[in-house]
This record gives C-alpha cells, sequence and structure tokens, in this order.
C-alpha cells in the first residue's frame, strides 16, 4: 500500500480528498496498487469527523514517515509550501501541487531537486485547473516544435469581461456579481490586476521553451482599466476584449505577455465566455489544438491534482521529460522591442491622428462624443507606441491580437 499526505484542506485541498475517496475502488485499479490518505496537514481546527483521525498540525510527522509515498501540496502561496515541497522531495518523497506561484517562482529549482531525488514533482492543476495541458504539452505534442501558446488563463477576469460584453456592465459591478458567486476574492488583484494569468503563462512558457521565465521578468497588464466604451467601440470592429497570455518563439529568443488584447470574433479564443478557460498551442506538425474547460473550481482542480497523485504512486523513477533548466532571462525579448496594431481611444481630431500615426483605421460607437477619438493602428512597436501616445490625450488603449 502506498501512503499519501495531503498538504491544506481548504477549498482544493478538502476537493482532493473527496475525489479522492469518491473514485478510490478506481484509482487504485489505476494505480495497480492499495492507496490511502494518511495525513491531512492543516493548522486550524477542523470539524471534519470523517477524517479526525488523519488531521495533523506537525509537517514533521509526515516528513519523517516513511510511508508517506506522495505528498499533494494545495496551501498555496510561497511562505509555507517551497519548505514543506523542498524537504519532501529531498525526504525521497514525490509531490503534486495546484500552486501556480510556487511552480512559477521555484519550478526549475523543484524539479532538478525531484530528478537528484528520484521522485516527481508533477503540477497538471497549476494552469488549468481541470483541463489537461501540462502532460499533453510535456507528451503528446513533444513531436512538435511549440510556435506559440496563448490563452485565456483566468475564469474570474473571463467572467468580468464577458458580463460587460455581453450584458453592458461596468467593469465594478461586474467584479461584485464574481466575488458574490465566490468566483474572485474579496482581495481580487491576482486576476484583475493579471498577475494569476501571468505566472500560468510562465509555466507554459517554461515547458515549452525548455528554461525558466520568472513572473517578475514579464510585461503583464489587467483589466481594471477596460471601459463600456472600449467593448462598443471593439464590437463595431467584430471583435471582444480577452486577457490574454502568450508565450511565442521568435527565432533564438521568446516574447511574453500578459495584457487584455482585442480579439476577432473568427478566433477560437472569442467564444470563450464566463469562467471558461481556453490554451491554444501552435505546433509545427499540429498546427492549432486548443485545450477548453473550467479553469478553477474546487472539483475540476481536485480532479487534475488526484490525477497527479496516481501517476507519482506508478512511477518508481523520476521522469526524464519533465523539467527545464534555470537560466538567466536574455533569452526574453523586452516588452518594448515588440511589435502590434493597437486600439486606441483618445480625446482628439482625425486630422490630429493621422499626423502621428499615419494611416489608421477609425471606429464608430452610438453616443460617441465629438470630442472623441477611436480608432485602430498599423504594426508598430511598443516603444515608438508610447512616445506617440505621449503626444495624445489617451482614454484607453489596447493590443489588437491574431488568433
Amino acid at each position: 500500500m502506498k501512503k499519501i499526505a495531503v498538504l491544506g484542506y481548504g477549498v482544493v485541498g478538502s476537493g482532493t480528498v473527496e475525489v479522492f475517496y469518491r473514485n478510490k475502488a478506481a484509482l487504485e485499479k489505476k494505480a495497480g496498487d492499495e492507496l490511502d490518505i494518511k495525513y491531512i496537514l492543516e493548522v486550524r481546527d477542523c470539524p471534519d469527523e470523517r477524517y479526525r483521525d488523519k488531521f495533523t498540525k506537525n509537517f514533521d510527522d509526515i516528513l519523517n514517515d516513511p510511508e508517506v509515498k506522495v505528498v499533494a501540496e494545495v496551501i498555496g502561496g510561497l511562505k509555507y509550501s517551497y519548505g514543506y515541497v523542498k524537504s519532501a522531495l529531498e525526504a525521497g518523497k514525490s509531490v503534486v501541487t495546484s500552486n501556480k506561484e510556487l511552480v512559477a517562482a521555484k519550478g526549475a529549482e523543484l524539479l532538478k531537486t525531484a530528478r537528484e531525488h528520484n521522485v516527481n514533482f508533477f503540477f497538471e492543476a497549476s494552469v488549468g485547473g481541470g483541463i489537461p495541458i501540462i502532460r499533453p504539452l510535456n507528451q503528446c505534442l513533444s513531436a512538435n516544435e511549440i510556435d506559440e501558446i496563448a490563452g485565456i488563463l483566468n475564469g474570474t477576469t473571463n467572467f468580468i469581461l464577458t458580463k460587460m460584453i455581453k450584458e453592458g456592465m461596468g467593469f465594478d459591478e461586474a467584479l461584485k456579481i464574481a466575488q458574490d458567486l465566490g468566483y474572485a476574492e474579496r482581495d481580487p488583484s491576482a486576476d484583475v490586476e493579471g498577475h494569476d494569468t501571468c505566472r500560468k503563462i510562465c509555466i507554459l512558457a517554461s515547458l515549452a521553451f525548455g528554461k525558466h521565465v520568472y513572473p517578475d521578468n514579464i510585461h503583464t497588464e489587467g483589466i481594471t482599466k477596460i471601459t463600456l466604451e472600449d467593448v462598443k467601440y471593439c464590437e463595431s470592429m467584430n471583435s471582444v476584449i480577452k486577457l490574454i497570455g502568450f508565450a511565442s518563439r521568435r527565432g533564438d529568443e521568446i516574447a511574453v505577455m500578459t495584457c487584455p488584447a482585442v480579439i476577432g470574433e473568427e478566433s477560437q479564443l472569442a467564444g470563450v465566455n464566463d469562467v471558461f478557460n481556453a490554451i491554444l498551442v501552435r505546433g509545427d506538425a499540429t498546427g492549432d489544438v486548443v485545450f477548453y474547460g473550467k479553469g478553477a473550481g474546487k472539483l475540476p482542480t481536485a480532479s487534475a491534482v488526484v490525477s497527479d497523485i496516481i501517476i507519482a504512486a506508478k512511477s518508481d523513477h523520476s521522469s526524464k521529460t519533465m523539467h527545464w533548466e534555470d537560466s538567466a532571462q536574455d533569452f526574453i525579448i523586452p516588452y518594448k522591442k515588440l511589435s502590434n496594431r493597437f486600439y486606441v481611444r483618445a480625446n482628439a481630431d482625425k486630422k490630429t491622428v493621422n499626423d502621428i500615426f499615419g494611416e489608421v483605421r477609425f471606429l464608430s460607437r452610438d453616443g460617441a462624443p465629438e470630442s472623441e477619438c477611436a480608432f485602430v493602428t498599423g504594426e508598430i512597436n511598443e516603444a515608438e507606441f508610447e512616445e506617440k501616445c505621449g503626444r495624445l490625450n489617451v482614454l484607453g488603449s489596447l493590443r489588437v491580437l491574431d488568433y
């Protein structure tokens, strides 16, 4: 029998235990061995009578128990999880996690530690929640040279934008509904400022391109400045606004960014609404492949955690393919050198816009004041765009991306 420890008993932790015991018989068949959860680490007093004999507040109980072969870390953050995970790997225990912040910040180090101790560090749940993406990218698409990954990677922001696009709600009203429904935290900044999406695209880029991409080096923008005026102008050009994380190969370098972007309605990403996520992977052999589903939630995320537990329990050696190297960040193109088309809304007349940007596509919306002007530029690099915007009274701007 192989024993498992679960670190944390919050939303995902309790879901992991629930899914494990609901499907225990089937999971054991898949693992080819008997399985059981021996410990649940939780510092709070927990009233769950069903598992009271499994709770501990002392991580050393888990670390020093040779029966525990797999540890599932679902605490989140870095404060405790990093030390727990590294210690478990060094003790010869495989670790699975849903912790995107941990993987984005420490993935290269922890994967190396796992290899050095002939165990595994798996993190399927860290990017797509219940959407399989890490293992397909690492295994099923391994024959491909991955040229680009782009996706809607945060359900909270996608829900808010859907409310703004479909129902004409303002940002603040849509955010309040997301919080009332439990999609957004009381402090929603990690979601709406783009940090959650940034961590996820960094994980995907690291795996696809083989070098660790750190979130601190990636230009990140959220959705807090988007207005209904922007939504209406984009609608007039048969487009929608989505928060996109993308990473693309440019020779020996890569371009990585998180930003709200204008996406044409013909895009496979444009029709992804509410709390659903979608990840587009562009390979040289397969072309575009899209993974779609609920990117968060108790049971979808728990499903991915438990799947990793089973694979870790079946493995008797460290994965040779699940890794990337730590590196300097000199292979990441500075974002100001990247070129895009841009949507701009400004207080300006058309002549002034043409004098500054040259030929552009002007947009319209019902009820626009005479002083307001919206347009889409030709392709221009970020640094030049910023300089030109400095000569206008810009009310809002977005990148126009072709996916």
